[in-house]
């Protein structure tokens, strides 16, 4: 992801990397890139805000178009749509930028401001390990059903555990809502909670085991192995 910068000529912009990520083919959700150097520019000089620019390359330094490797467009559902999450200090964040000082006039030494939180110092402040999907091995005779189900002896559950870290990347799986309640939690730590690491998708099993009348049954199970995890 890059920003558009008018270059010293004046003519075709420059383009400054602003973030990158490598994402494995096949994987859906949001992406979220740190944008803070490009807003911070945007803030101070308003009618320097070019745009900034997305480019898609494989491990092999081929281009590839966004729509084609499914990113939405602006033709694209609404609610799918790029957004842009900013916070501002106005104590520390000047609404425009300051009138310049008369030739006759001192300059006086700005008083150096406290370093302000952005998007990325909360991303990395965070130590534990995301939310994923951990192994889990279900064993029927440690519940004590050995009696009761024929087969199988046991299965891999899985489950989900892990922190929801801001901004919610792709990788998250996250809802809007998690997306939302994420942005509500830095305003309000004290009020709403972070999004929870759950399962988001779930498969079924097949069990061999007997009834109350020892009748041998063959059932599929709903909701038994989590197959996916994301913040919710």
């Amino acid at each position: 992801l890059f920003q558009l910068v008018m270059s010293c000529s004046g003519r075709e912009p420059e383009l400054v990397l602003l973030d990158m990520q490598s994402i494995p083919a096949g994987q859906e959700g949001w992406l979220a890139f740190d944008v803070t150097s490009a807003a911070n520019h945007w803030l101070l000089r308003p009618r320097s805000n070019l745009g900034i620019r997305l480019y898609v390359e494989t491990e092999e330094d081929r281009s590839l178009s966004a729509g084609w490797i499914g990113l939405v467009g602006r033709r694209g559902p609404r609610s799918k749509q790029p957004f842009m999450v900013t916070f501002f200090r106005e104590s520390q964040v000047p609404c425009r930028p300051p009138r310049a000082v008369r030739p006759n006039q001192r300059r006086r030494k700005p008083k150096p401001d406290l370093p302000m939180p952005s998007i990325h110092s909360q991303y990395h402040m965070n130590n534990g390990a995301p939310c994923q999907r951990h192994e889990l091995y279900v064993s029927f005779s440690d519940l004590g059903w050995k009696d009761w189900v024929l087969a199988p002896t046991g299965y891999l559950a899985y489950y989900c555990d892990g922190e929801c870290f801001y901004p919610l990347g792709s990788c998250m799986n996250a809802t809007n809502h998690a997306l939302i309640q994420q942005v509500v939690h830095l305003l309000k730590p004290n009020e709403v909670p972070k999004a929870c690491c759950a399962p988001t998708k779930l498969s079924p099993i097949s069990v061999l085991f007997y009834d109350d009348n020892n009748n041998v049954i063959l059932k599929k199970h709903r909701n038994m192995v989590v197959k996916s995890c994301g913040c919710l």
